[in-house]
């Protein structure tokens, strides 16, 4: 792969790293959350084709209607998987190289079919579409609440006044109950020292959201190498 082609990778192939500080707001990590965020419909959707398929064909195998649907889910396994690494190599920058095709070694539809059900690269394909559906909702939970948390907290002195303001609080209210002698507990947060703190803590947020969305991406990219990508 040309590093004219993708301008954002370095030459073995993987986006280039922003320093710390930097990468809260890098390409490099908007396009990694990219990635996590499209990859749980992509995980939805592989799930729903996968399974559906794999039972139908199981439940039919002492058919000969089973055989076909089977090599009907690898085709589509297939399919997905170079999808994914589509998106691996669009989002985050690195080349994985495709296994090889199908060897059909007998003329016929049977033999294209027989060819399909013994190609190994289908299958785990399919595997990946199977066991990838719980860590895209992984991902996406841990990806967007952090996200969302981090600035939502960092940007709090630019809209802690709407608080004031616009409701009967007189800043944003983390508690509010009443105990049992009947003392009504309020705390509010008013003061400077309280804003900054909710203010450093987002930072702090924001700072290692790049660090675990890299963590995530990296499991994907290592479930990619090992079930879509060629064999070295």
């Amino acid at each position: 792969m040309s590093t004219a082609a993708y301008p954002l990778t370095s030459p073995g192939g993987h986006l280039d790293r922003p320093g710390f500080w930097r990468a809260p707001f890098s390409r490099r990590t908007f396009r990694q959350l990219g990635y996590v965020l499209s990859g749980l419909p992509m995980a939805v959707l592989g799930f729903a084709l996968v399974v559906p398929l794999f039972c139908a064909g199981l439940g039919l195998s002492l058919t000969a209607i089973g055989l076909p649907v089977l090599a009907l889910l690898l085709a589509v396994a297939r399919g997905l998987g170079a999808a994914e690494r589509l998106r691996i190599r669009t989002l985050l920058g690195e080349e994985l190289p495709a296994p090889p095709e199908t060897t059909v070694r007998r003329e016929g539809v049977w033999g294209r079919i027989t060819a399909r059900l013994a190609d190994p690269a289908g299958w785990k394909a399919a595997l990946h579409q199977f066991v990838m559906l719980p860590w895209a909702i992984l991902s996406f939970t841990l990806s967007v609440t952090f996200f969302c948390l981090g600035w939502s907290l960092a940007l709090f002195p630019a809209y802690q006044w709407v608080f004031g303001r616009y409701t009967p609080w007189d800043g944003y209210r983390v508690a509010d109950w009443r105990d049992s002698h009947g003392v009504q507990h309020v705390y509010d947060l008013t003061e400077p020292w309280q804003i900054a703190g909710v203010c450093v803590l987002g930072l702090v947020f924001v700072l290692l959201t790049p660090q675990l969305i890299r963590g995530l991406t990296g499991i994907n990219r290592f479930a990619a190498r090992a079930l879509l990508s060629a064999n070295d």
